[in-house]
């Protein structure tokens, strides 16, 4: 094998998109996903490439610094790409502690054991970091993100990311970590775990449940195809300038209410369901604390420099993401199950 790669979180939403474009495009990688495989974990997103020569799985957990640094010397990896991480604002203010600990600490772990690894021998390795939008806080009617806005986190989740995208810089500026950065705007589509907007939505439609939609639903979100924001993570880590960061968005703002109506009507079709019947199910719950009004990406360093830009128009996505979720019911009978319901009752009762 020419590399060997860590995908730490790959069992994950995104991650498991990113271990199936790294596994199949590139055979003479060794890529080695590492999940603890708590409630967002799941092997069966990549049933289709668990039997492939290149993919090895290892269930251990980032925060655990001995176990780390045996991975690290088990493997000898060269690149680490790292997206493990708890993501959900709502668990966050929930249980930022849990935050804290995955995604600051956890974090800090694998660039120590990279940092011993790699020392004094850095060419050809990269340590990929995967974060979010949401470290620069909110956004008025107007303007963008860009790759040099400031910081501003407005949430535990937030929080606690921002923090780990400054510990990625610091090991860079100290260590001479070699290392990239991203920053993404909201995922949908395939393999999402179902507290996230859309397939909450559409699974509860799917039931006929209720669609809880936060406060006055006018914030504003940019969203990117899962698919697409797994070959722009491709593209940067083979492509992109070590020592620095780079957004990724789809071009493409929707405020919630507006995108909840249009999984409505496209639901109601796909379903066979009378026109509005789907719409019927909105219900406006009260705010979530520090809630941010407006996220917007501006993806055009992405763009000139490396070539990348997003596949489909938002419309085409939703509409292969609600095929997707239609289709595969016992995935998401499997999800839904268990500790989950009680958390839905939790966090929307």
């Amino acid at each position: 094998m020419s590399k060997t790669i860590l995908i730490t979180g790959g069992a994950g939403f995104i991650g498991s998109h990113v271990v199936r474009l790294f596994v199949n495009k590139y055979p003479d990688y060794k890529i080695v996903n590492l999940d603890v495989l708590t409630y967002a974990g799941n092997l069966e997103n990549l049933r289709d490439i668990e039997n492939k020569e290149n993919y090895i799985f290892e269930k251990g957990d980032i925060v655990d610094e001995g176990y780390i640094k045996e991975l690290f010397a088990k493997y000898n990896f060269d690149g680490v790409v790292h997206l493990a991480a708890e993501s959900h604002v709502d668990r966050s203010i929930t249980n930022p502690m849990e935050f804290i600990i995955t995604n600051v600490v956890g974090t800090v772990n694998l660039l120590n054991a990279a940092k011993n690894l790699w020392k004094g021998n850095e060419e050809g390795k990269l340590f990929y970091h995967v974060s979010t939008d949401e470290v620069y806080g909110s956004l008025g009617d107007t303007g963008l993100f860009l790759e040099t806005t400031s910081y501003d986190p407005q949430s535990p989740y937030s929080s606690s990311k921002a923090s780990s995208d400054h510990f990625v810089r610091a090991y860079g500026n100290t260590y001479g970590m070699p290392y990239v950065i991203s920053n993404c705007s909201n995922n949908y589509g395939p393999n999402q775990f179902p507290e996230k907007l859309l397939p909450l939505f559409i699974n509860n439609i799917r039931n006929g449940k209720a669609l809880p939609v936060y406060g006055d639903g006018k914030f504003t979100r940019d969203w990117l195809y899962v698919v697409d924001h797994a070959i722009a993570i491709d593209k940067i880590y083979h492509e992109g300038r070590k020592g620095e960061t780079y957004n990724i968005g789809g071009f493409n703002e929707w405020t919630n209410i507006d995108l909840i109506k249009i999984l409505c009507k496209q639901m109601d079709i796909a379903l066979g369901n009378e026109a509005g019947t789907a719409e019927g199910l909105i219900t406006y719950v009260k705010d979530r604390p520090g809630h941010d009004k407006r996220y917007a990406i501006d993806a055009n360093k992405l763009k000139n420099e490396l070539g990348w830009e997003p596949s489909l128009q938002f419309e085409e996505g939703l509409s292969k993401t609600i095929a997707w979720y239609l289709s595969n019911q016992e995935w998401m009978d499997n999800i839904t199950s268990g500790d989950y319901q009680k958390y839905y009752k939790e966090q929307y009762s």
